[in-house]
């Protein structure tokens, strides 16, 4: 039976190697297709992120094995400008940004391992890190390259915010199912 186990920042730094096979599991085949340079770029990040404000991470455990993570944290206010950050701005516009994203509970990372796909661990771990969110108040990126991990997020009640270009490529931004913006967001034709 699987375990998942919010887990304290120092503790979560000791499953390096496992958190690392995991997203490498995850993430390193189609569609992803990241090389393991990403997986060894997320471990080395793992510290710095464990200090950002409302950070929280949970671990699924098969026995002693780890077979899935989730991170997460607080996004700031300004909202940042790295990463994928100005693709959320952009699809939101300054105001929505700032009022739906600043302050909410943010999902940085969900991955299990392919063996473990479709056994609900994936959502007991985005549960374990957003149960606590401020008011509700949840949201993450993700590509459109998976629409497993679309229809996903939607399984879950979570609700799409943003639509990518009419190529379809792209990130959308999903917020949680509590959250209190969730019914003006304009859901596509």
């Amino acid at each position: 039976m699987t375990d998942i186990r919010v887990v304290p920042c120092d503790a979560l730094l000791t499953y390096g190697a496992a958190l690392r096979s995991v997203y490498a599991d995850a993430f390193c085949a189609p569609p992803w297709n990241e090389d393991q340079g990403r997986a060894e770029a997320f471990v080395a990040r793992l510290g710095p992120d464990t200090r950002r404000p409302g950070f929280t991470a949970a671990l699924a455990f098969d026995g002693p094995d780890v077979v899935g993570f989730a991170t997460a944290w607080t996004t700031p206010t300004p909202f940042p400008v790295d990463r994928c950050y100005p693709q959320a701005a952009a699809g939101l516009g300054p105001r929505r940004t700032e009022e739906w994203l600043c302050g909410a509970r943010e999902i940085d990372e969900l991955a299990v391992r392919s063996t473990t796909r479709g056994t609900g661990i994936a959502a007991g771990l985005l549960h374990a890190v957003t149960q606590d969110a401020p008011d509700g108040r949840a949201w993450l990126l993700t590509s459109l390259r998976s629409a497993r991990a679309v229809a996903f997020y939607r399984r879950q009640g979570w609700t799409q915010a943003t639509h990518p270009s009419p190529d379809g490529h792209g990130i959308v931004v999903f917020l949680g199912p509590r959250h209190p913006a969730r019914s003006l967001a304009v859901q596509p034709l």
